[in-house]
């Protein structure tokens, strides 16, 4: 890396990059190895506290320490809520990060980074800066309801831990996937990724906004964090590569190469993981379906006695069968509706008998008959969520997983956790110990991992959560529901490729409903091999459109099950 000046400007080049430093306007340019304008980066970030705004004024000049690893550039300015913020670069031959550090005290609501207000230079006025862009393209790896993953950089997008089938919130499907963006640029793709110290992932949102020619980055924060004295938000790290995926890559590679998120270690995984799996989701709605009724009633032991049955007669049997929502009396404490499984210990030792295994479906979050205090709660008092940082559901929990998975309880072998979008989100909520959003989301996962492992070390943890700081506290991501009326091969496709640059180490789950139609189905059948772990979701009937399933289609079955077990020897 070389470091000049031109025409009152600090240049830095390097490998990959060129970083002009201005001192007289609040920005630096990013410019291609050969002069060719990426962005104009706004360097005052906005980062605001609940009880009041940050405006950056009176800055200093760019400070440089040199070091083996690099060359930092810092500046600090005054701010209208903190006593100090100093905004750095630091830069490598292959790529930078920028990050800021604030001093002072308050609670954090938004960061904003590449935006923000400046009251400093009467020449460039005063009030809210963006930065600028010259993208020709948005990638968000985030999966939503209309599976598009590309889109105009002068338009808006987001990634987050939360997601519900409401308008703006179609997005649960990864609960998170990586905080990173890329930018298709001159060359190739640049990311813009999030990078967090474990402990300090307390955001619960990362947010593009854009404009014509224009942009800034967000982390939402909602109240939960608090600053005292000097606090260094997490950096925004740059990578650059040829394609998306690629981009996105590089950001997970940069997480693990700093310790900010486990690195995979090799490990035999037991040969049952890799086995097809069967979930009674699809059945029960197809008998739902039928009947006019809820799903969720249909979690009956003899329902599924009857499925299995159905498949059986037709040469079918899973590895693995999933007894879905809703087999417990209630979703906070999961033990089992006896009026509808008279034996749920028999039917699982039945099963293991005939070599399968057997998860049970658990609700994240949901707090149903869990008491108030162990709960996350609103001003009015009322559970909003269960609290995995309060002792006693902790306790309670892990005496619960004790009884599903010990061969004293259920003997169950693993979970498929669902609804992790239901994480709490909102200010003004009350928690027992102020962790929050994604370290939120791993303190749950890891109570449940950490138990489940002591009961049975070859317990399979299923979730849908394909971040890489989670990596370590699951074993299969599951790709989660289709979304009917899309390129359903084009979308999992691209899920199955996240979640393995995410997590790596992870097994997939391909997932299998709902399904448009037949078709459709049989479709993502023959491809469910290529992605991951094949799942089958439907007994004897496609739900939607009730069409039964023929020989043929139980023959596809058979075949697909076939050729993805011969991989695995």
């Amino acid at each position: 890396m070389k470091l000049s000046n031109r025409d009152g400007a600090r240049v830095l080049r390097a490998g990959r990059y060129t970083l002009v430093f201005h001192g007289d306007r609040p920005f630096v340019d990013l410019e291609t190895p050969h002069g060719e304008r990426l962005a104009e980066l706004f360097n005052f970030p906005g980062v605001h506290p609940l009880n009041g705004r940050d405006a950056a004024y009176d800055p200093g000049d760019w400070i440089v320490q040199e070091s083996p690893d690099g060359v930092d550039l810092l500046m600090t300015s005054k701010s209208t809520v903190w006593r100090s913020k100093t905004v750095r670069f630091r830069c490598a031959p292959h790529r930078f990060t920028v990050d800021v550090e604030v001093e002072g005290e308050g609670r954090l609501a938004d960061v904003h980074y590449f935006g923000g207000y400046y009251l400093g230079n009467p020449r460039w006025s005063s009030g809210f800066f963006w930065s600028g862009q010259r993208f020709s393209q948005l990638f968000n790896p985030e999966p939503t309801i209309p599976e598009v993953f590309h889109h105009d950089p002068s338009a808006g997008s987001k990634i987050d831990l939360m997601g519900v089938p409401l308008p703006a919130k179609g997005d649960w499907f990864f609960t998170p996937p990586p905080f990173c963006y890329a930018a298709r640029v001159p060359g190739g793709w640049l990311a813009l990724g999030v990078e967090a110290r474990p402990g300090d992932n307390t955001f619960t949102e990362y947010r593009y906004h854009g404009s014509l020619g224009a942009f800034y980055l967000s982390l939402s924060y909602e109240g939960y964090t608090q600053v005292d004295g000097r606090y260094t938000l997490p950096a925004i790290g740059f990578d650059f590569a040829g394609d998306e995926y690629a981009a996105l890559a590089a950001h997970v590679s940069a997480l693990q190469a700093a310790g900010y998120a486990p690195v995979p270690e090799p490990r035999d995984a037991p040969a049952w993981w890799r086995t097809p799996i069967y979930c009674g989701w699809g059945s029960q709605c197809y008998l739902a379906a039928v009947d006019g009724a809820r799903a969720p009633d249909y979690a009956r032991q003899e329902h599924y006695e009857h499925f299995l049955s159905a498949l059986e007669q037709h040469d079918l049997s899973p590895g693995i069968v999933v007894l879905d929502d809703k087999w417990q009396a209630t979703y906070g404490e999961n033990r089992v509706d006896e009026a509808k499984w008279h034996d749920l210990r028999g039917f699982i030792d039945q099963q293991h008998a005939k070599g399968r295994r057997v998860l049970l479906w658990l609700k994240a979050w949901d707090c149903e008959g869990i008491p108030a205090e162990e709960c996350v709660t609103h001003p009015g008092g009322k559970p909003v969520a269960f609290d995995p940082t309060h002792p006693a559901f902790e306790r309670r929990f892990r005496a619960a997983i004790r009884h599903m998975l010990s061969t004293e309880g259920y003997d169950a072998d693993g979970f498929k956790i669902d609804f992790t979008a239901r994480v709490p989100s909102g200010p003004g909520l009350s928690i027992h110990e102020e962790v929050w959003g994604l370290e939120l989301m791993k303190r749950y996962l890891s109570v449940l991992y950490s138990e489940a492992k002591q009961v049975k070390p070859d317990a399979l943890i299923m979730s849908h959560t394909a971040h890489p700081y989670l990596a370590d506290v699951l074993d299969m991501i599951r790709l989660n529901d289709i979304n009917m009326g899309t390129d359903v091969n084009r979308a999992m496709t691209h899920r199955a490729k996240v979640a393995s640059i995410a997590c790596p180490a992870a097994i997939i789950d391909t997932d299998n409903w709902p399904i448009t139609d037949k078709a459709t189905w049989r479709a993502y059948v023959q491809l469910q091999p290529e992605l991951g772990v094949p799942s089958l979701y439907f007994a004897t009937h496609i739900d939607v459109t009730k069409e039964p399933l023929t020989p043929e289609d139980y023959e596809l079955i058979r075949q697909t099950w076939a050729r993805f077990l011969e991989k695995q020897i």
